[in-house]
């Protein structure tokens, strides 16, 4: 994997750091080792990352089977790894539309490389907190039928977003746009609030991820107002492990996955 003019390998990334943790191949060391300071912390952290992709999985299937949504906008959506969004909803509908948006180098270099091949695929560089700006991008514009139901997918996106960066407004934002019917999928870091062993450690992975410049464990209420008024489809904001809408769930859950929660919410 050569590195490009933007491409640093000697600071850490959060989309490479987050490819390390699920076995990917597509890191630095920098980035492994910035993983392996967060398993120190907390040692089930890899798990936590396949959790997340795991409903990531789930949702944006349930969307284009059970809701039939065939566009997606998927933010923030890292490097490719097994079972994208594109393979997911295209399997269930060849036809469906896919754009990804990033902001790393190395997330762009893999976006051209999907253009290669998915003629209903296509990956913008963006930054999800300019959300005008990337709604008038001219792949979106085109790609994208605004006057039609859309599943905007925020997976693990506002977690890395400070308070001064204002993620619920990024949200308001976002909403006000998406077309009626359309779908909100959004997961986020969790912080308990049990005033003991794990808002402490979540304290501890936000130190670990200060040399990323960014992650944020926030209440169960605040990832709650990220959805505003949409009408929030059961189980509501639960864990990740929790959100089965085709049954029961699969694995036993452990107490630390309390640490990531998330939901799927309709616009009227």
């Amino acid at each position: 994997m050569p590195p490009s003019s933007r491409i640093d390998p000697t600071i850490p990334s959060i989309a490479r750091a987050y490819d390390a943790a699920l076995g990917g191949k597509d890191n630095y060391e920098v980035d492994r080792q910035m993983v392996d300071v967060l398993v120190r912390a907390c040692p089930p952290v890899k798990a936590i990352a396949r959790e997340n992709r795991e409903w990531l999985i789930r949702v944006v299937r349930w969307m284009a089977r059970e809701a039939g949504i065939d566009q997606f906008i998927d933010c923030g959506s890292g490097l490719p790894t097994q079972e994208n969004t594109h393979d997911v909803v295209q399997r269930v509908n060849p036809d469906a539309t896919v754009v990804y948006v990033d902001n790393d180098p190395i997330c762009q270099a893999h976006g051209a490389a999907l253009l290669e091949d998915h003629h209903r695929t296509w990956f913008v560089d963006g930054d999800l907190t300019e959300v005008e700006q990337l709604v008038a991008h001219p792949t979106v514009a085109e790609q994208i039928d605004w006057d039609r139901p859309v599943g905007l997918i925020q997976c693990a996106t506002a977690h890395h977003l400070s308070d001064e960066q204002q993620p619920g407004e990024v949200m308001r934002r976002w909403r006000e746009i998406l077309p009626s019917g359309s779908y909100l999928a959004l997961s986020h870091f969790h912080d308990p609030e049990d005033g003991g062993e794990l808002s402490a450690l979540c304290r501890t992975l936000e130190s670990g991820l200060a040399d990323l410049g960014c992650g944020w464990w926030r209440a169960r209420d605040t990832i709650t107002g990220f959805f505003g008024d949409f009408e929030l489809l059961d189980p509501g904001v639960v864990r990740l492990c929790d959100w089965w809408p085709n049954g029961p769930r699969g694995n036993e859950a452990s107490h630390v996955d309390e640490l990531i929660a998330g939901g799927v919410a309709r616009k009227p």
